[in-house]
């Protein structure tokens, strides 16, 4: 059984977010900026003055990584400001953005609220709070559709990680790890359950052969219109 993640930490950058991740794994500090969004991995006691420390050291190297990304990312649709509607788990939910000391997204009363401080950097920060807020989902529902699906299909993974693919959903490592877009969250639960068995069976079959549709078949009957559904809302997602 894969665990979940520990509670979340944040500091603010000014101008970014970073979150913190506590590590006994570490004995130094790693900054990494991934889709926009700043994480900083510590050792489990560092004191929060020398993450901020080091958050205004790297500065500059953060925000050239961040404005590279914004460049490199489609132009979108989304402004992130209140009213707007994201989809989680098949269902459209409003966003309701507050003005404050940042706060990470919550699912209150149907709504998506997050709390960022006013300003241009505004909409960033809003869509990085989201993209956590997907990520963090995913790594729980993910995990445990994993644990659940895998007796079915017999099989066991080596774990379970949450990435960014450009153009697929998941993919399964030659050491046995799943790998899962976290924008699958955005598709209805069965579509996500159809990914999850996709890729468990691939511990099975690593092609798509007819062996490994019936693997699919065996466990999934209607794998088909889920194959299909898939295919022709890739893009909305």
């Amino acid at each position: 059984m894969m665990a979940a993640a520990n509670k979340p930490e944040y500091r603010d950058g000014h101008g970014f977010i970073a979150e913190i991740i506590r590590t006994n794994r570490r004995k130094s500090a790693d900054i990494r900026v991934e889709d926009g969004a700043v994480s900083v991995v510590v050792p489990v006691n560092t004191p929060a003055e020398k993450i901020d420390q080091l958050l205004a050291a790297k500065r500059r190297w953060i925000k050239e990584k961040i404005t590279l990304h914004r460049e490199m990312t489609p132009a979108s649709s989304k402004r992130y400001v209140s009213g707007e509607a994201f989809s989680y788990l098949g269902r459209n939910y409003r966003l309701k953005v507050e003005a404050g000391n940042f706060a990470p997204v919550k699912l209150l009363n149907g709504r998506l609220v997050v709390t960022v401080p006013n300003g241009t950097e505004q909409p960033h920060m809003v869509r990085n709070a989201l993209v956590r807020w997907y990520k963090r989902q995913a790594e729980q529902k993910l995990t445990e559709k994993v644990n659940r699906f895998a007796p079915m299909v017999g099989v066991e993974p080596a774990g379970v990680g949450i990435r960014t693919f450009k153009s697929r959903w998941g993919s399964c490592t030659a050491k046995g790890k799943l790998e899962f877009n976290w924008q699958i969250m955005m598709a209805p639960n069965r579509m996500v359950d159809y990914v999850v068995i996709h890729e468990l069976c691939h511990l099975i079959r690593h092609d798509h052969s007819p062996e490994f549709w019936r693997e699919m078949a065996r466990v999934m009957p209607e794998y088909q219109r889920c194959r299909e559904w898939l295919r022709e809302n890739a893009a909305r997602l």
